[in-house]
């Protein structure tokens, strides 16, 4: 039986027409992003904006009543310990004459006396610290040159060591203001047992070397004791105050390394965490929320020459790291999702999304500990759709 030929035509156009419709339909591979898994170092950082303040200042105030003269320092003055005329007061007669005021001003001789004794004291404490201090961080460095000592106890002891030395620094500026305290409260006690009240005037001198950060009482006026002249302070000795959240501040340590970032300079500065404050505070977010934060306080490392354009109370960016680790194997955490209350990813295998349950354990803002589930030159889908789905098949950006 012959077949016609317009019959053989129409059959093969039929079936032409059935593999386009077929071909036109058939379920289109989803177009995915992807990321590799590799091995590299990781940090775990708390990121917030710090602001720097200088770690001692020092308040000048008025040790006896009369007329203050106008102060003729501004504001980044140098001043030199005991030799920069901060203040002039004449002082009125009543007053110096009176003999209670005598009695005061013996009190606070007695008074300034002791202070003066328990600073120094400290002061000697501190460097019988710093100087032990010092000695464990270079056996701790010949230890670990030798293999015997890990880096951790190095870093611990070096932290000591800075801290112990700031901590003198500390000392010695509250043995100078108490020594300047005691003079201006004998000054005063001399003037009031003499009777000479009036006859000169009382010059208050630099108590601090460092600079004027701020000119309180600048006009002429008459001066009662303890009115707020100036402030003075060393801007070169700068720490960092951070306020992190309290859930973020139970994993930084003191010791613990800071990048700055975003300063002004061009360069990255580094720092240690000095202290973590015990006590939260209340503070509302700018969404309204509020949110219990602790101070963290930072110490620089990087060298004053370094930083030298920072001053009081500017900001700054920094990153607290909390954890570290090298030759971590790492997957992208925009690979990452719940699933079934744990976490997993669509690895990439021949074109193909599989769905993989994975374990995870450090994690910072871009990557991620890999624990179990993965290898490492893998390939995940990185922000995967709804269109992605376990066995569909998938076609990466970077190969159309």
């Amino acid at each position: 039986m012959k077949v016609s030929k317009n019959k053989i035509m129409a059959g093969l156009a039929a079936a032409a027409i059935g593999l386009m419709l077929v071909w036109a339909f058939r379920p289109q591979p989803v177009v995915v992003e992807t990321g590799r898994v590799e091995t590299g170092s990781l940090e775990v950082t708390v990121n917030e904006d710090g602001r720097t303040r200088i770690r001692e200042r020092y308040v000048v105030s008025a040790p006896l009543a009369g007329k203050l003269d106008r102060i003729s320092l501004h504001p980044g003055d140098p001043v030199e310990e005991g030799k920069t005329l901060i203040a002039r007061i004449q002082p009125t007669d009543p007053q110096l004459l009176d003999p209670s005021a005598k009695a005061q001003a013996e009190a606070r001789v007695n008074g300034a006396e002791a202070a003066k004794k328990q600073a120094q004291a400290q002061v000697d404490r501190s460097e019988l610290e710093s100087r032990y201090a010092t000695t464990e961080m270079e056996r701790r460095k010949g230890l670990l040159a030798h293999k015997v000592s890990t880096q951790e106890e190095y870093d611990a002891a070096e932290q000591r060591a800075l801290t112990s030395a700031k901590d003198l620094r500390a000392a010695e500026f509250a043995l100078q203001v108490a020594e300047f305290e005691y003079e201006q409260a004998r000054a005063v006690l001399v003037r009031s047992g003499t009777g000479a009240a009036g006859e000169g005037s009382h010059e208050i001198l630099a108590p601090v070397s460092g600079r004027v950060l701020r000119v309180i009482e600048e006009s002429a006026t008459i001066a009662q004791p303890g009115l707020k002249l100036l402030e003075i302070g060393d801007p070169t000795d700068l720490e960092i105050e951070v306020d992190v959240l309290s859930r973020d501040a139970i994993a930084i340590r003191p010791g613990a390394r800071v990048i700055i970032e975003h300063w002004g300079g061009d360069t990255v500065l580094l720092g240690r965490v000095r202290i973590v404050e015990p006590s939260a505070f209340t503070k509302v977010s700018a969404l309204g929320v509020e949110e219990q934060r602790v101070n963290v306080i930072v110490d620089f490392t990087s060298p004053v020459e370094e930083r030298i354009a920072l001053g009081d109370a500017f900001r700054v960016e920094v990153r607290i790291v909390t954890w570290s680790g090298e030759a971590v194997l790492l997957v992208p955490v925009g690979a990452l999702f719940r699933h079934e209350g744990k976490w997993a990813v669509f690895a990439a295998e021949v074109g193909h999304a599989r769905l993989t349950p994975v374990g995870i354990g450090h994690a910072n803002d871009r990557v991620a500990e890999v624990l179990s589930g993965l290898e490492e030159g893998g390939s995940v889908i990185l922000y995967p759709s709804d269109k992605v789905r376990d066995g569909v098949s998938i076609v990466s950006r970077s190969g159309l």
